[in-house]
């Protein structure tokens, strides 16, 4: 089985950014995926995972301690790490492809650190940042700077995908995990 891990708020959000996330759920789903996800049932993540359940897919949950207890009931298997470092590792070993949809400073926490180790070559998967409403754009700027004054050294497009589109990301990450078969 593979799987998608996907970073996002634990917040109630509107329409303009739950729509695009669901979208982005179904996919995964309808292109052969199930969902690694924080575990939580508010706000976005259960968005999603409603959105996965219904289409069939299974639900992989990882949480900690303190959200223990707002775990989603129907996961098809939640794991509780001891600390929050301990989560973002398991959630990336979990999954074939990591996406960040929107969030707050946990989720920019969580993709950053994806993306530091992609580039200290602790790992190949593709990373993906769906960029809903251009939510991301300040990111890709500060990217591009740290980039283009030396920071980083090797190709953006190497690190990181910011789709603007469900549709996009997805097709990326096909793209991705094929040629590595």
């Amino acid at each position: 089985m593979k799987y998608i891990t996907v970073f996002c708020s634990a917040m109630d959000l509107t329409e303009k950014y739950t729509k695009p996330a669901e979208d982005f759920a179904r996919l995964l789903v309808k292109n052969g995926y199930h969902l690694v996800w924080g575990g939580t049932d508010k706000g976005l993540m259960k968005k999603i995972a409603v959105a996965v359940k219904k289409q069939g897919g299974k639900l992989y949950g990882i949480s900690i301690p303190i959200f223990k207890e707002l775990a989603r009931k129907d996961a098809d298997e939640i794991f509780v790490a001891p600390t929050l470092g301990e989560r973002k590792a398991t959630m990336l070993k979990r999954g074939d492809a990591i996406v960040a949809l929107v969030g707050g400073i946990g989720t920019l926490d969580e993709i950053t650190e994806i993306i530091e180790l992609k580039k200290q070559k602790e790992h190949n998967k593709p990373v993906v940042i769906l960029n809903t409403e251009n939510f991301y754009e300040g990111l890709k700027v500060q990217l591009q700077k740290m980039k283009d004054d030396g920071f980083i050294q090797m190709s953006l497009d190497d690190l990181v995908y910011f789709a603007d589109k469900p549709q996009e990301a997805i097709d990326y990450i096909n793209r991705k995990l094929l040629s590595f078969h």
